[in-house]
């Protein structure tokens, strides 16, 4: 077998990562071409690098981030309420692993969605699949889902997510229907997975947002049972934008 009949299977193979390795060692001449041992090594690390690439650009597709926000990007100040620490406690994604919840709250414009973004797409790049809802989006979709006949399919396909973001919790009413996918979805994520939680209304207020009394106990304890609190406080960012 020649080396273009090896290449050619490898890509059929769809290890286009090693394929690409093999092509480069390949094109070195022959007394520059490193051990045979060494040519393995480099081929599987190419192949490895290669599909966490791909993983990675499926989720951030997949995720639907209303911003293509990056942490580094992200104010923090004493007068904001969020620290650097606070950030840097954030950027690891490890509290996906502990099954925590981050409950964002703030007045309109202050970063809450660019924040939860940003969290996001940290998210997908270690390999956490990831997806943002905006809370009008979501309840539209599962009133749709409700019509079509399709309800338990899209819980299923949310529930394949490790991390969803509802952004914008309380601007919009919650429906029977809504309420009661939002409980089905925290309780399969229930110290399990994660969820971020975005919204205007102290977290004291979603209570009453939630309406019906023993859906909102139910909702409540999975949200907050194990959850972090951020409060981010200051003017609107839109606002100081348009002044600047």
């Amino acid at each position: 077998m020649n080396n273009q009949e090896t290449l050619i299977q490898l890509e059929s193979l769809k290890m286009k990562g090693m394929a690409q390795a093999f092509s480069a060692i390949m094109n070195l001449a022959p007394h520059n071409r490193p051990p045979l041992e060494q040519i393995m090594a480099k081929m599987v690390e190419s192949e490895l690098l290669s599909r966490n690439e791909r993983k990675t650009t499926m989720y951030l597709k997949t995720s639907k981030l209303r911003y293509n926000s990056v942490l580094e990007e992200v104010i923090c100040s004493e007068q904001r309420n969020f620290t650097k620490e606070q950030l840097l406690d954030l950027s690891d994604c490890s509290f996906v692993k502990r099954a925590e919840n981050i409950l964002i709250t703030g007045k309109t414009g202050c970063g809450k969605s660019y924040l939860a973004c940003a969290i996001g797409k940290q998210a997908c790049h270690m390999g956490i699949r990831t997806e943002y809802f905006a809370m009008n989006k979501f309840i539209e979709k599962i009133a749709m889902a409700k019509i079509e006949g399709s309800f338990i399919k899209v819980i299923n396909h949310i529930e394949k997510n490790d991390l969803i973001i509802f952004d914008d919790f309380g601007l919009q009413p919650l429906d029977t229907n809504s309420r009661l996918a939002l409980l089905q979805i925290l309780e399969d994520f229930y110290e399990r997975k994660s969820v971020i939680i975005t919204s205007q209304l102290p977290v004291k207020n979603w209570y009453d947002y939630i309406g019906e009394p023993t859906l909102a106990d139910a909702i409540m304890d999975r949200v907050t049972s194990n959850s972090r609190r951020v409060e981010i406080k200051g003017e609107s960012m839109r606002r100081k934008e348009r002044k600047n």
